[in-house]
Parts: structure tokens; sequence; C-alpha cells
């Protein structure tokens, strides 16, 4: 699909790639863009392990009826922002803390409570306050 615009700078349109195979590069890196992988998995247990094994784990999602799946996918897909049947897009800024971990986080989830630790210099200081006498004012 080609379409023109008046705007500067480098698109992609709407990509679908099928029969992709969980070493192929497609499947490795992290895409931000409106591409969708298809994938083949054996069960959905199997569908999860794929998905695990790769370096990034920034964003999950999962339709299923099953409670069983999603239970499945709550206990075992590891990813930093996991989504039920519901869209993977459109976290809420200061109500859902965003981040994932491995190779797409880099500490605290932005709006978590920790966050603000991260910009932070922690010093801890103590001081002996058993000593015997006073120094004079």
């Amino acid at each position: 699909m080609q379409r023109t615009t008046d705007q500067n700078g480098y698109f992609v349109g709407p990509t679908v790639f099928v029969d992709i195979q969980p070493h192929h590069r497609v499947a490795q890196e992290e895409i931000f863009g409106p591409v969708l992988s298809v994938m083949k998995a054996d069960s959905f247990a199997d569908a999860i392990r794929v998905a695990n094994e790769t370096e990034y784990a920034l964003t999950g999602g999962v339709y299923a009826r099953s409670p069983a799946n999603l239970a499945m996918a709550r206990e075992h897909f590891d990813v930093g922002n996991l989504y039920l049947n519901r869209p993977i897009t459109g976290a809420l800024v200061s109500r859902q803390p965003f981040g994932g971990h491995r190779f797409s986080g880099v500490g605290a989830k932005a709006g978590g409570e920790d966050y603000l630790a991260q910009f932070m210099v922690t010093r801890v200081i103590s001081e002996n306050t058993l000593r015997r006498g006073f120094e004079s004012i």
C-alpha cells in the first residue's frame, strides 16, 4: 500500500508479515510502527514461550475467551505492561506506569512509584547519639 503525504520524513504504511518463524529478524526486534507479524504456535503455552524468547519485553497483549489462557498469560507472559482483552496502546499517563524490561527498559517504569528515585542521589547519614558530654555552645 502506498500513499502520498505533504509531510517531510519517512513513513511506513500498515504492513503484515506472514509465516514468520521465531528466529526471523522481524520476530526478534522491537518495531514501533503499523506492523503485524503472523506466527504459528502449537498451543497457547507455546505462543507464550515464543513471545518470551525475544530480548525485548515492553508490551504484550492477549485476546482470549478462556479464563485459563488469561490466567496463564498473567502468570507467564514476561512483559512490562500486559493488556488482556483490550488494545495494547493507550497507557494512561499518571494512572498507569509504563515501561518494560530486558532491552525494553532502563529502570523504573515511567509514572511508577520508583520513577522519581532514578533522578535522585540517595545518601545515608548516621550519627552516634550516645556520646558522653556535649560541646559548649
